[in-house]
């Protein structure tokens, strides 16, 4: 396979990734080459093509997308964001000044018609196991909850068609922290707290992993009353501007209606970082449209599009 091609891994993205890379057990054959198999899925994210159009330097297609949808399904694409994440806050490269949003994505015809039959219970036996043939049979077991149609696979419908949400948190340098998927019609501030419980960095020696940004901004779609008192309860600055409705409910009540909240217009400004991660990560065809069916494969792109961009700042 020929290196050095647009969009592969340098050399010294190779090595921040090759520690933390799954080794085979041995049992299922050997594994393909890491790197040749890891240049292909970026390949196919930033540019959106079929996965049997792949060029051949990658190696055969399956085997590139088979581990695509197994590192989807297992976690190891959110892990080797993790360890990426550590690597650059043991050095004090994370700006924990933490930026909230989403983003609506249109969802190509062909990430429709998953299976809607959901996936064996963890303890069921094998008789109770629905046969399946080919890599499905491989898969299913290993992959989270879904299979609920579009629901459960995170697709919404509008006007257009289906349509996916990506929610996000974004360090201040415009990368991703921690990713949600959910179907396009629901409310930004319902995913509020999943998003900021899911910001998690690993220390690379002893310690808990840090979850506690130092300030939290986010727009007019999350200013309701459970997501401030989640943030005060947890003791973290929040920069969210008061809705106009609320404004004025408040000042009808006079006294009662409360103090006005604050509100830093300086720290505000530092939210278009959120805005800069979400152009990024839609630089990437495969993030902007989505052509996954299942839902947990469509985040395991998103997060291979995140773990790209931290790699490459």
């Amino acid at each position: 396979m020929g290196r050095g091609e647009r969009g592969d891994l340098s050399d010294a993205e190779w090595e921040r990734l090759r520690p933390f890379l799954p080794v085979s057990n041995g049992r299922c054959g050997r594994w393909r080459d890491h790197w040749q198999v890891i240049d292909g899925i970026p390949y196919r994210v930033r540019t959106g093509v079929h996965w049997r159009d792949l060029p051949e330097r990658f190696g055969p297609w399956k085997t590139v997308y088979e581990r695509h949808r197994l590192w989807s399904a297992n976690g190891t694409w959110e892990r080797l964001l993790e360890q990426v994440q550590a690597a650059a806050d043991a050095v004090g490269e994370i700006d924990w000044d933490v930026s909230v949003d989403s983003t609506v994505v249109r969802a190509h015809q062909h990430a429709a018609g998953a299976r809607t039959d959901p996936p064996p219970a963890p303890g069921a036996s094998k008789a109770d196991k629905v046969r399946t043939s080919g890599r499905a049979a491989v898969a299913e077991p290993r992959r989270p909850p879904g299979g609920g149609g579009e629901r459960g696979e995170g697709l919404g419908r509008s006007r257009g068609g289906f349509i996916t949400k990506i929610h996000l948190s974004t360090d201040g340098r415009c990368r991703p922290l921690s990713l949600v998927i959910t179907a396009g019609q629901r409310a930004d501030c319902t995913q509020f707290v999943p998003v900021l419980e899911k910001t998690r960095v690993p220390r690379l020696g002893s310690g808990r992993p840090r979850k506690k940004p130092n300030s939290v901004a986010a727009d007019k779609g999350y200013s309701n009353r459970p997501c401030r008192e989640y943030l005060r309860r947890r003791g973290i600055r929040h920069t969210i501007p008061e809705k106009t409705d609320g404004r004025a409910a408040r000042l009808r009540k006079g006294s009662q209606g409360g103090r006005p909240l604050g509100f830093d217009e300086e720290r505000y400004k530092k939210r278009n970082t959120v805005e800069r991660a979400i152009n990024k990560l839609k630089n990437s065809r495969a993030v902007a449209t989505r052509y996954d069916k299942r839902g947990y494969v469509f985040l395991g792109t998103v997060t291979a599009a995140s773990l790209v961009i931290w790699l490459r700042t």
